[in-house]
């Protein structure tokens, strides 16, 4: 099923509406898939509109915070792992996030169902160098991050 929506523009519903979109991160472009929690036979929710425009709206902000949080995520996993004191070739020595930038990727924008969390509520994915299985993800509440962790954390 197909839907052109107000907001979000066409979306294919796949166990929820998807969209592949373009988006800017720190200069570099990014092919990457919106997926917007819902139903079929239900129309998107406006709080989801909020979210996501409000997101859109903050982007070139939210980005700062973004790589500050998942820069902070990174060097205590680092740590945890032992990592900082013991080498990793999958784990190298990052503290800038010039470097960081390297070794992420944007990957997809999740916008989950509103009662979720209280808020705009936004999922951000990342595929990251460190861990190709889980990834890297960040969960948004009111364009403030709210938790940073595997790509689990975003959906």
């Amino acid at each position: 099923m197909i839907i052109n929506d107000e907001i979000f523009g066409e979306l294919n519903y796949e166990f929820g509406w998807t969209k592949d979109t373009t988006i800017n991160f720190f200069g570099k472009e990014y092919e990457i898939s919106i997926m917007i929690d819902g139903e079929e036979d239900e129309e998107i929710d406006e709080e989801q509109h909020e979210s996501y425009t409000s997101l859109l709206q903050h982007w070139g902000e939210l980005q700062h915070s973004f790589i500050d949080a998942i820069l902070k995520y990174y060097i205590q996993k680092r740590h945890e792992l032992g990592y900082d004191v013991e080498v990793n070739e999958s784990y190298p020595s990052i503290t800038t996030t010039d470097q960081l930038l390297n070794h992420i990727s944007l990957s997809g924008i999740t916008i989950p169902f509103p009662d979720i969390n209280e808020g705009r509520d936004i999922g951000i994915t990342f595929d990251c160098t460190w861990d190709n299985e889980n990834g890297l993800g960040l969960r948004i509440v009111n364009e403030q991050v709210l938790k940073v962790g595997y790509q689990d954390v975003a959906i």
